[in-house]
């Protein structure tokens, strides 16, 4: 192995992680600061009242990204199967 493959390997499954995380950290994000605008306008400074609906929206991501995120984690499992030989050497 030479550092160039490693190196374009660790890429892609830097990129791969990414990809499936980006969805739902985003989802997080935005849910995050439509509340703190929320408690920001009405003087609400409960820390609680960002969790629930943050994990709401984040699990309602996961069930509308989930058959991407599946398509990409199979298509990165499947090269790295067909592409286990080129590994070896």
């Amino acid at each position: 192995m030479t550092p160039e493959f490693v190196t374009g390997y660790f890429l892609e499954a830097i990129k791969t992680a990414i990809m499936l995380a980006g969805p739902m950290l985003t989802v997080g994000l935005v849910v995050g600061i439509l509340i703190s605008m929320f408690q920001a306008a009405t003087q609400i400074n409960e820390m609680t009242l960002v969790f629930v609906p943050k994990m709401l929206a984040v699990a309602l991501a996961l069930l509308v990204f989930f058959p991407w995120m599946l398509r990409v984690i199979i298509d990165f499992t499947r090269n790295n199967i067909v592409n286990l030989s080129m590994y070896i050497h």
